[in-house]
């Protein structure tokens, strides 16, 4: 693991409130932050998260609501804010493209590429998808509509600035091939080398023209033209972190050769991540880092349907929040379904781990291990000496290797794969409750047989004590709940801590 690690979310763009996806993402972000800020300390890790607010879709949006296009942008992002809030999000730093700090370095970053000849003005003439706030070729369309939302397209032709991304192809083809962790899962690397292999590579248009939007950051050297938004969104990853000195060299205590970078994005975004972004980075001469990684995940999908504000079938993640709570939703999303591919979202699900994991398997070995540690030793742990015996051993060993388990489970060999690192949590729990029904405390009890009992519960304290530890960066809640109950040798046993949901009741 490298000394720095720098994780980001993408910028989220404000056309609406946020929804299920906006909080798997940061949720997952904020899981692998804790984990590597509780292996590398708090101070080695910078967590990233913002809002994307700039475009022809706010511009419009709020025009329908007859507000201004700054006025809409700060009542959604203060919804952001509040939901990051509300699910407990670590982030060090919340980036908005509306900041003075970002407008000026997206400028610098513009000035220094036209300054080395990246850019050149040609009139277009074409198709443009407002929605995507895209422009495509003939054929590129999907029966004349737009190839990514599949809506319709208008006819355009203006004078635009364009970057030369099409002199990066073969570049970005050797360095995807030469950093098999750059592009993950796997599926989206061969995604994105098939589709440079098999495809010439167009050049970006990086502007619009500011009589047809004015929402935008201008150009420096056009100041009747605005930036496009993607151009502008993607450099918030270093506009966050850093600066340039006087002669155009970046610099930045996060964006560091050695140091761990971590993209997290929806599979959607994912072409403009892994060719426009590192095209961008290379033009500017600032070099990737070594251990650079973006990773596209699947969709959650209602009923093999794709959650979409047209079609009215958004979840609000503040509700699933209200009703559950916000570690049985951080856990529901983390470990249904591999973070690389699409999952199912229903209630019924949720209720289904909440009753299964939560409540039978992890809820009651505490609540089985706080009785007995009242029942039969007055609320304090006993002191023991580790027992020899093959079960015990067996559950020892696991207590000691489960840390490294979930190491590797959250690297980016395993794609980063929170559904396994919590299954290696729960083994351990399965191995606890086992014991237990093998055991058979109260039949130690009713024997005397006092120091097999001791050591039999002093283990138990321990096993729980661990999986409170790896179960933080997850489920931070339950987890400091636990080591209130158990974290010391006098133990504070309260209700349970999952209780079952009534499934008939409901």
């Amino acid at each position: 693991m490298a000394n720095k690690c720098y994780v980001t979310t993408p910028i989220y763009y404000v056309n609406a409130s946020p929804h299920i996806g906006h909080s798997y993402t940061t949720i997952a972000a904020d899981t692998l932050v804790r984990f590597r800020r509780k292996m590398l300390g708090k101070e080695n890790v910078w967590f990233l998260t913002g809002t994307d607010e700039h475009g022809q879709k706010i511009q419009k949006s709020a025009d329908e609501q007859k507000i201004s296009a700054q006025e809409f942008v700060d009542r959604t992002v203060r919804q952001f804010r509040e939901l990051w809030g509300k699910l407990d999000i670590s982030y060090d730093d919340f980036i908005r493209t509306t900041e003075k700090r970002h407008i000026d370095f997206v400028q610098q970053v513009l000035a220094i590429l036209e300054k080395k000849g990246e850019f050149y003005s040609a009139n277009y003439q074409g198709w443009y998808c407002t929605p995507c706030e895209t422009f495509w070729t003939e054929s590129q369309l999907v029966e004349q509509s737009c190839p990514d939302c599949k809506r319709p397209v208008e006819r355009i032709s203006e004078t635009n600035y364009f970057f030369k991304l099409s002199k990066y192809r073969r570049w970005l083809i050797d360095y995807i091939k030469n950093n098999p962790y750059f592009i993950l899962p796997e599926i989206r690397r061969n995604e994105i080398l098939s589709f440079l292999e098999l495809n010439e590579l167009s050049d970006l248009c990086i502007s619009r023209p500011r009589e047809r939007l004015s929402w935008g950051i201008p150009l420096p050297f056009s100041p009747d033209h605005v930036t496009y938004v993607w151009f502008d969104a993607l450099v918030n990853y270093i506009s966050a972190v850093g600066s340039f000195d006087d002669q155009g060299v970046y610099h930045s205590a996060w964006w560091q050769k050695d140091a761990e970078v971590i993209h997290l994005i929806g599979k959607d975004i994912l072409r403009q991540h892994a060719v426009y972004w590192p095209a961008m980075l290379h033009a500017l001469g600032i070099e990737l880092p070594k251990k650079m990684t973006i990773f596209a995940h699947g969709w959650w999908l209602l009923a093999d349907t794709k959650m979409s504000k047209s079609l009215g079938n958004v979840v609000s993640p503040l509700e699933m929040v209200d009703k559950f709570g916000i570690d049985v939703y951080r856990y529901f999303l983390l470990r249904d379904v591999p973070f690389g591919l699409d999952g199912n979202f229903s209630q019924e699900a949720i209720v289904k781990r909440f009753n299964f994991d939560l409540a039978n398997d992890l809820g009651n070995l505490l609540y089985r291990t706080l009785t007995m540690v009242e029942k039969y030793y007055q609320g304090t742990v006993p002191q023991a000496e580790a027992r020899s015996e093959e079960r015990a051993r067996e559950i020892q060993e696991a207590i000691a290797g489960l840390g490294q388990q979930i190491g590797l489970a959250l690297g980016p060999a395993a794609d980063f794969n929170f559904s396994q690192a919590l299954e290696k949590i729960w083994v351990l729990i399965g191995k606890a409750n086992k014991y237990i029904e093998d055991k058979k405390p109260w039949n130690l009890a009713k024997e005397n047989k006092d120091e097999e009992l001791k050591a039999f519960i002093r283990l138990l304290a321990e096993t729980i004590r661990e999986i409170a530890r790896q179960l933080y960066p997850f489920m931070p809640g339950t987890a400091e709940a636990i080591t209130k109950q158990i974290g010391g040798d006098s133990v504070a046993k309260g209700a349970p801590l999952f209780p079952r949901i009534d499934t008939k009741a409901n």
